[in-house]
């Protein structure tokens, strides 16, 4: 019913009726002037039924092509253009009708659809192979610096250390070996890591400071706290560089490592004045203030690697303040065992001089809670420094060799922007000789310029690859920084609550001894 109203509208007259049987009575035919209007009539109603007819609709279409057939108005051909086009244009209509989209639009969202998927597919898979990179770098190697053993005396003496290896990798010569190391022999391990790896836009573990008073009081002989306290830091300090050296998958394939950690005698390392704290400070202060100093400012075409420059500088400077912070806690409570044990002497002292029994008794027990208490705190402010400054000494390091990545990132697209100057230079000097038809000069100039594409191409891909190394090492160090930070904090909450734990003990016990006095 619906598709007869659209033809009497279209065409201002009635349409032919629907038979009421299977089989029509025929039609007399229609003149010229008529068939000309039965066309318009039927191309009329296929175009609005395609426009407004879904699927279900378009069988109302199936009467009027039986009585087109009776009338014989068209021919096959023209029948089947007719149905043709009708049965494509309703293939596309229903979907589009479905999703109530305008007929107009139905290419625009197909190529976002298509994208999409596509986007969504990717971020995954490097999600997975990222994953897969991680899981291959895993393996088992355990690394223990022990064992500070002092060699000779006066000025000419020096701390060997212990160094005992626990591994599975087939790489090395056996699975456990033991090897004596002097501390300038890990400087000098640093030193041909950083010239090898450190360009290339690798994160060498710096090592530890060098300090001359501490040494200077090894050395003359004193065997006071604060001696053996610099022993053992410098020892710790060195199995943690050792540890990081080793889980960092580019460096463990390094000869000089596996030579470091399996050779029995290594040469002499020299030089190695340079590798202070101060001193190492002043090398990445300097190579910041040369990169600093560029003729040609960059213009960072990653937003990442400006965001992620700006985040460990802030980071840096964080860690700093809180590493000057963390120092004054250890020495307030250094100081707090100090006093606790003069406090003490003193009641202890007081209870001995007390004639009253119960009296002096309580005071002999406090003296005692007291002491208990001392070692306590001296405990607690031994975890504060190894287990919390240390690392925090530790990381302000590591964030300024990553600072040197990004400055060696930095240097890297220098060389390639001074080479475009100078090929840039070079072609202008060919187009000068050119110009003045100097035949004899004009072949070295292209054979100059042809070297200078080629430099330019080299640097280039430098410049790709160091950037490619140095996201990968950046996000390796958060990674590994996350959960070493994790590791150590709860570890050092641990204690904090130990030591709460031990006091409320201590208390307990002696609150009967206090009750009791008369």
């Amino acid at each position: 019913v619906c598709c007869g109203v659209k033809m009497a509208t279209s065409s201002e007259r009635s349409p032919p009726p629907f038979p009421e049987s299977e089989d029509p009575e025929p039609e007399p035919a229609a003149g010229d002037g008529d068939s000309d209007e039965g066309e318009d009539i039927f191309t009329g109603l296929v175009s609005e039924g395609s426009m407004s007819c879904t699927q279900k609709q378009y069988s109302c279409f199936q009467p009027v092509r039986m009585s087109t057939k009776t009338n014989g108005l068209h021919s096959d051909d023209e029948e089947q253009d007719i149905f043709a086009e009708a049965t494509v244009e309703l293939s596309l209509d229903s979907p589009r009708s479905d999703r109530k989209k305008e007929p107009a639009k139905p290419s625009v969202p197909a190529p976002a659809l298509g994208v999409t998927p596509s986007t969504s597919k990717t971020q995954p898979k490097t999600l997975e192979e990222l994953e897969e990179e991680e899981s291959e770098d895993k393996f088992e190697l355990n690394i223990a610096v022990t064992h500070p053993e002092k060699i000779g005396d006066g000025m000419n003496a020096y701390m060997v250390y212990k160094v005992s290896t626990q591994t599975t990798l087939p790489m090395f010569k056996s699975k456990t070996f033991t090897v004596k190391r002097r501390f300038s022999d890990f400087l000098g391990l640093y030193e041909k890591l950083s010239e090898k790896h450190s360009q290339n836009g690798y994160i060498v573990p710096p090592p530890p400071e060098k300090s001359i008073l501490g040494m200077t009081k090894v050395k003359v002989g004193k065997e006071d706290s604060s001696s053996a306290e610099f022993v053992e830091r410098r020892r710790a300090a060195l199995e943690r560089y050792l540890q990081r050296v080793v889980n960092h998958p580019s460096l463990l394939q390094d000869p000089d490592v596996r030579e470091f950690l399996e050779k029995d005698e290594l040469p002499r390392a020299t030089g190695t004045q340079a590798l202070s704290g101060a001193g190492f400070l002043k090398m990445l202060n300097r190579a910041t203030d040369a990169v600093n100093k560029m003729t040609i400012k960059m213009n960072e075409s990653d937003v990442w690697f400006e965001e992620k420059l700006q985040e460990v500088e802030s980071e840096e400077q964080q860690l700093r303040k809180l590493h000057a912070v963390v120092e004054a806690l250890v020495n307030h409570r250094k100081e707090l065992s100090g006093n606790t044990a003069v406090f003490a002497k003193s009641v202890a002292m007081l209870g001995s001089s007390e004639d009253n029994t119960a009296l002096s008794r309580a005071l002999s027990q406090l003296a005692e809670v007291e002491d208990k208490i001392e070692q306590l705190h001296q405990e607690q402010a031994g975890n504060d420094f190894f287990i919390f400054a240390e690392l925090l000494s530790d990381y302000v390091r590591l964030l300024g060799a990553v600072r040197g990545c990004f400055d060696q990132r930095m240097k890297t697209w220098q060389r390639w922007q001074d080479a475009q100057t100078t090929l840039q230079k070079k072609r202008e000097t060919e187009a000068k000789l050119l110009w003045a038809n100097k035949p004899d000069k004009l072949q070295q100039a292209k054979d100059e310029i042809s070297e200078w594409e080629s430099r330019v191409t080299q640097y280039e891909r430098d410049f790709e690859r160091i950037s490619a190394t140095v996201r990968k090492e950046v996000l390796r160090f958060e990674k590994e920084k996350a959960r070493d930070l994790k590791t150590q904090l709860v570890k050092y909450l641990e204690t904090l609550l130990h030591t709460q734990q031990q006091l409320i003990k201590y208390w307990e016990a002696f609150l009967p001894e206090a009750k009791a006095i008369a």
